[in-house]
């Protein structure tokens, strides 16, 4: 039975749905739903998935080495593209537009003939929404070169085969035997016979099939013909030998196959299975019959179907598919869809009262159109003509790369701007106000690079007077139509063919001239004043602040005669706040941010010669009394000079030893 493909609605604005049908039931109140299986588009999955079916789409395009297709057919290639699912869903027929076709791609399919094809779709990869992943479909129709045989050449009389024998077919069955029909039938009777004598001394086999019927029945299966059919091929189809091989010295020998080994609990997980997952016999191993192998759950599977069991199974299907709807008549759908954009003459508050005249589609660019439809963000007043609202609504794209996404990051990205949700597109929108916009990005948190086209740009140059490129900076809120102004530049290109626009090149400096003039424009480094420094506020480097005692003893004096008292830490206390002997844990905690900034102190020479010439007693004292400010210059002018060790005078021609004395 071939299985039925349709579009669904679910969405005036959003493309269709592509589901398969398994079947149609009658509700209640009279209306008819519709149980499908659902395909998703590239559009409904991750950007990663996307990432991995493009890889998974280079390499199928490489092993079946397809022919060249351009960057706009392997645009629309990815709006043919599906993945089908296990997910089920019910659906009102109601919502059904139309039927369409999907295959399952082979090495032998050219993707472009799919373009050719209208309503026609393919899948190669399976979709689970639970866990996210895409897989290859386990039902790959094996066809292409790469699983055909191999034909060596036929060797020449007298040519020795050199081929590796063990790995070559092995004979069980002459048919040029000297044995006769009847001799041969004859023996096969012997072989179930035994067969019927060796299950009824199994204690097993005979708890199983308690009867001599059932045994005999199970000895005639193919197992044993086999078996018997084996043993005379390997005694040369000699009876005497083959009939003593039937019975060796341990007694009959006995054959079962997978349909006597399976118990009846583990047939009836298997029949459960099979209604579950039909015959993907690697699901049904893994979550019903872990402990079974592969070969012996398919070798299970064509036994049971030459059962009475799989028999009345049919037959319960068929009576139960005889009361469910075989078909069901939708009338074609003819209601005016809201997106439609009406004149503004013809029916006032209709969508196409806020469009501006002059705007092109979306897709094809072009300015002529039976009818137009609304698409995207409503902001952006974008609109398709007829044909592109069709294709966007059946394939879930529009035929050309949008200029927010550029014809030639088109191929790579695997999200158009017709895959963007509206808040991505709004979010991309240059029409989109700042208020808008920032509410946006703070829920998408999405970094986004807008990309200019070679035509945009032209469209700059030669449509200034339109543009108006300083009037714009102006008001950098106010929406740019920009489809006008391209449309007005495809008009104006021809002419502006023939006189070519003049650009003047830019002179750009070598770095070493740049570097130059920074130089030159630097500011000076300022020079440190002379005279009177500020004192270093040493309480503020070395004081614990947790001690109130010290706090308290080093408190500041009011400044330059000012009257303004200062904390411990060098800043004015407010206004309220006690300073002195007030306890250090009740006065106000400051803010990291609110301390002083470290101050620096470059030391002239007369701090330096300071320093060496004050003597030992007086440096302690001035250590002693960090707050009490020092007169340099004064203190320098009250500093006796050094005065020089006397030189004694010595005949320099005497040898005798100088002796100072103290």
């Amino acid at each position: 039975k071939k299985p039925n493909y349709v579009y669904f609605e679910n969405s005036s604005s959003n493309p269709y749905l592509v589901r398969r049908i398994e079947e149609l039931n009658k509700t209640a109140n009279g209306n008819v739903e519709a149980k499908v299986v659902c395909l998703f588009r590239r559009r409904d999955i991750s950007s990663s998935l996307n990432s991995l079916a493009d890889s998974n789409a280079r390499e199928f395009e490489e092993e079946s080495k397809q022919p060249g297709v351009s960057e706009q057919q392997r645009h629309q290639l990815k709006h043919r593209e599906l993945f089908l699912s296990r997910q089920f869903e019910s659906l009102p027929a109601t919502h059904i537009r139309g039927k369409c076709s999907v295959t399952l791609l082979n090495e032998t399919d050219i993707l472009s003939q799919y373009l050719e094809k209208e309503d026609c779709f393919f899948y190669s990869l399976v979709f689970d929404p639970v866990q996210k992943t895409l897989l290859a479909d386990q039902g790959e129709i094996r066809v292409g070169c790469k699983y055909q045989a191999e034909i060596p050449d036929r060797l020449v009389e007298g040519e020795l085969d050199n081929r590796n024998q063990q790995k070559m077919e092995m004979k069980v069955w002459d048919p040029d035997n000297p044995l006769t029909d009847r001799q041969i039938d004859q023996f096969l009777v012997v072989a179930r016979a035994v067969g019927t004598f060796a299950r009824a001394l199994d204690c097993s086999s005979s708890i199983r099939q308690p009867s001599l019927h059932m045994s005999a029945a199970a000895a005639s299966r193919d197992i044993t013909l086999f078996h018997a059919m084996d043993t005379l091929q390997r005694n040369g189809y000699d009876l005497a030998k083959a009939m003593s091989t039937l019975v060796p010295q341990g007694g009959p020998v006995l054959c079962r196959d997978e349909m006597e080994e399976w118990s009846a609990s583990e047939a009836m997980l298997f029949e459960e299975a099979l209604e579950k997952y039909g015959k993907d016999f690697n699901d049904i191993r893994q979550d019903f019959l872990p402990w079974k192998s592969l070969a012996s759950i398919v070798q299970f599977y064509y036994m049971w179907k030459t059962t009475d069991r799989y028999i009345q199974q049919k037959r319960l299907k068929a009576a139960e598919a005889d009361s469910k709807l075989k078909q069901v008549y939708i009338p074609t759908y003819t209601k005016p869809n809201p997106n439609q954009i009406i004149s503004v003459g013809s029916k006032p508050g209709m969508n196409g009262a806020g469009f501006q005249k002059g705007l092109t589609c979306e897709s094809c660019h072009t300015t002529q159109s039976a009818q137009w439809y609304a698409w995207g963000p409503p902001n952006m007043q974008c609109r398709l003509c007829a044909s592109c609202w069709i294709y966007w609504k059946k394939y879930g794209g529009l035929k050309t790369p949008t200029q927010l996404e550029g014809a030639a990051r088109g191929s790579t990205e695997p999200h158009s701007r017709g895959h963007l949700s509206r808040p991505e597109a709004q979010s991309l929108s240059p029409y989109t106000t700042s208020a808008n916009r920032a509410k946006l990005l703070a829920k998408n948190r999405q970094t986004f690079l807008l990309q200019t086209t070679k035509l945009t740009r032209l469209a700059r140059r030669m449509c200034r007077d339109l543009l108006q490129p300083r009037r714009a900076a102006r008001r950098p809120y106010a929406p740019i139509n920009a489809n006008a102004i391209k449309a007005e530049c495809s008009i104006r290109l021809p002419k502006a063919a023939k006189t070519p626009l003049k650009i003047h090149p830019l002179v750009r400096l070598p770095l070493a001239t740049i570097v130059k003039d920074l130089v030159a424009q630097a500011p000076l480094k300022p020079k440190t004043p002379r005279g009177t420094k500020t004192p270093i506020n040493r309480n503020q480097l070395t004081q614990n602040r947790g001690l109130g005692g010290i706090m308290v003893k080093r408190a500041y004096e009011t400044m330059a005669g000012a009257g303004v008292p200062f904390s411990a830490n060098g800043r004015p206390l407010a206004s309220g706040i006690r300073s002195g002997s007030q306890p250090a844990a009740k006065r106000q905690k400051l803010n990291p941010a609110d301390a002083p900034n470290p101050v620096v102190f470059v030391a002239t020479k007369d701090t330096r010669a300071l320093r060496k010439a004050l003597t030992h007693l007086e440096m302690r004292r001035a250590a002693r009394r960090p707050n009490l400010p020092l007169k340099v210059k004064p203190a320098l002018m009250s500093v006796r000079p050094p005065v020089p060790l006397p030189t004694p005078s010595h005949p320099a021609s005497t040898n005798e030893p100088i002796v100072l004395e103290d």
